[in-house]
């Protein structure tokens, strides 16, 4: 019996869309024998007050909501349970706790409503409508300054329902149950998509509603989750893919359905999730020999090419090429979209034809490919670029290598046009000088300046440029801030709102984080060593450790200095990202009142919404910097467009 009960309760936990079979299984265990029932529901409260407090708040709601279905297999007594919905709806009058903590509450008690709402209702009539006016007090009353940092679509109102099929309406308990159950079905298979995918398919009671339509909003309200979806992106896509495999001749009509609305919607449709939106279309293409109606598009065509739509049919054609090759990508759409398409992704190198004579270096360039070629060593490359002149200044100084920018340009043009053949061409080629590149780009000036021309020579292939600049930081030619400030350059403002920037600065600070938490792993480790030889030798009494303890305490000195660094970088790495931000939002917001003209550009949407972006995706480590933000950037005199992002930021911890 008792192994029974536990298998109940994670069935409860594992299996939520199954609930109510669970529950009605408890019911007859308990109509046999009384005393079952008692200890279940005992062994549940306790299940549920420690999923609390190991904060798994999505388990403690499904356990919540198996409690109230109780009370329709008469275990639980309706008034224990209108007592204990009481209880969570009092925490919405208590003092000094956080909003989410009240917010948490109510959603478990008005989500288990369609499980029970009827049934206590019915017996505890007065009861549930002071819960109810309790509740309503409390969603009129609590702060929503962070709703528009969370929102999928900036437009006011929830989109009305389109033609189709009658689904329940969207604000329906029927909807509702329907979603929950289908989102519950991700949660249990997601790791294998195949199962996943029959088991949505074979949904119950889906000859009564149009099940594959549920299925597809369900798997986008997923993936455009803010600040993160629940499972890795690229699972959508392959699942999306094994259910187009499962029922050819009706999933794939309205995936092409939605993605059609979800284009029409690009206008008010959050950065981030257009972000998601091209990488999950251009990888669904893939698959499909990129198959698409592209005419039914052509309204983009004659729209600014800033705007929305243009652009996220650019991005996804530039994605597609990267799961294909250009000219396949020429072939797929009609010629009139040609304005559109990558660029072919060629290696542009400035010394190389008849008119590039007359450019400073030109000469020495000629000399280093002789060299490379005849694979010269690190010191012959250094007396090459030696008699380099320095525009910067009239005498360069004794050692020949302060910040040059004509020795950086002729030194990485001639490599990576040289290494231009593949990726790990150009990796051999970054390790085999690594000692050039470190030694020139030593000034911040320098590491700047390699980005440069790095992006001058790949400016056409984004995938080259976003692997170069991961390269350069793994070896420690460019740090992180460097990469910041580049992004924030005006060499790059041409390409500023182009994804594969926004892609390079996630993956920049997501490196820098990586580092502070591996070296705050080391130090915990030599801590810990260190307290189970104190411990060992308390036991033993042995004197002879003490030199090893020495050795210990050095490294974790060594190690602490080393965190603290560390933490500095990344601090100083997200001081110089908003303060980048602030800058050029400024310049934007003053230019506009200067000429009269409207803030409200496609360009400072997406800049503000890559601002949100930044906030959401590293909220963990922002939080530990937010004094410093808030004295330092993010003052009362700053523009209120610009600080209500700070603003809103704030409002979810609050």
């Amino acid at each position: 019996m008792s192994r029974r009960r536990h298998s109940d309760e994670n069935d409860a936990r594992l299996l939520p869309e199954k609930l109510t079979i669970y529950t009605t299984l408890v019911g007859l265990l308990n109509a046999r024998n009384y005393n079952f029932g008692g200890e279940f529901v005992e062994a549940m409260i306790r299940q549920l007050k420690e999923s609390l407090k190991a904060n798994s708040y999505n388990e403690a709601v499904y356990l919540v909501r198996f409690l109230s279905d109780l009370v329709n297999c008469h275990v639980i007594a309706a008034p224990s349970m209108v007592a204990m919905f009481e209880n969570f709806v009092s925490v919405t009058q208590e003092e000094d706790v956080p909003q989410v903590r009240r917010d948490w509450y109510v959603y478990a008690f008005l989500s288990s409503l369609p499980w029970v709402g009827k049934e206590l209702y019915e017996k505890k009539d007065a009861e549930m409508d002071r819960i109810f006016a309790n509740t309503e007090s409390y969603l009129k009353r609590r702060q929503k300054t962070h709703v528009p940092m969370l929102q999928v679509w900036t437009a006011d109102k929830p989109h009305p329902q389109e033609e189709g099929p009658v689904m329940p309406g969207s604000h329906s308990v029927e909807r509702f149950v329907i979603e929950e159950n289908l989102h519950c079905i991700i949660k249990s298979h997601w790791k294998e998509r195949k199962t996943c995918a029959a088991q949505l398919v074979s949904y119950p009671g889906k000859n009564k509603i149009p099940l594959n339509y549920h299925i597809v909003e369900v798997i986008f309200a997923e993936l455009f989750q803010l600040p993160a979806p629940p499972h890795i992106d690229v699972m959508y896509a392959t699942l999306l893919i094994e259910l187009c495999k499962l029922q050819p001749g009706s999933l794939p009509q309205v995936l092409a359905q939605a993605t059609e609305m979800l284009y029409m919607r690009l206008d008010t449709m959050n950065t981030t999730c257009v972000d998601r939106f091209i990488n999950w279309f251009s990888h669904h293409l893939s698959n499909f020999q990129f198959r698409w109606s592209w005419e039914d598009w052509s309204d983009c065509l004659t729209q600014d090419p800033e705007s929305p739509k243009p652009k996220f049919v650019r991005e996804v054609l530039e994605k597609c090429m990267r799961l294909s090759y250009h000219q396949r990508i020429l072939d797929i759409v009609p010629p009139t979209f040609s304005a559109l398409c990558p660029a072919n992704p060629t290696c542009i190198y400035k010394y190389g034809d008849e008119s590039s004579n007359s450019l400073p270096g030109h000469s020495v360039a000629l000399c280093l490919a002789v060299a490379f070629k005849s694979k010269a060593t690190n010191d012959e490359i250094f007396s090459i670029l030696k008699d380099v002149p320095n525009p910067n200044q009239d005498d360069d100084d004794d050692e020949g290598f302060s910040f040059n920018p004509l020795k950086i340009e002729v030194f990485v043009q001639t490599l990576l046009h040289l290494a231009a053949k593949s990726i790990s061409h150009s990796f051999s080629a970054l390790a085999k000088f690594h000692e050039v590149f470190k030694t020139l780009a030593e000034s911040d000036e320098g590491k700047l300046h390699v980005l440069r021309v790095m992006f001058e020579v790949w400016r056409n292939h984004p995938q080259m440029i976003a692997v170069l600049v991961d390269k350069m930081i793994r070896t420690q030619i460019v740090d992180c801030a460097a990469v910041a400030n580049w992004i924030f350059s005006s060499e790059l403002s041409r390409d500023f709102t182009r994804l594969f920037v926004w892609e390079i600065l996630h993956s920049t600070i997501r490196k820098m984080n990586k580092h502070v938490l591996k070296i705050q792993k080391e130090l915990e480790e030599a801590k810990e060593k260190l307290a189970r030889q104190h411990k060992r030798r308390s036991d033993d009494d042995d004197r002879s450790s003490d030199r090893k303890d020495g050795a210990l305490e050095e490294q974790i000195e060594r190690l602490q200095e080393k965190v603290e660094s560390a933490q500095s970088e990344q601090k100083n790495l997200f001081l110089v990202i908003f303060q980048r931000f602030i800058m050029i939002l400024t310049e934007h917001l003053v230019r506009c009142e200067t000429d009269g003209t409207s803030v409200l550009t496609p360009w400072y949407k997406n800049c503000i919404e890559r601002l949100q972006q930044i906030f959401l995706q590293h909220h963990q480590i922002i939080q530990q910097y937010m004094v410093t933000l808030e004295n330092l950037l993010f003052t009362a005199e700053l523009d209120p467009h610009i600080l209500a992002v700070f603003q809103q930021f704030c409002a979810l911890q609050a």
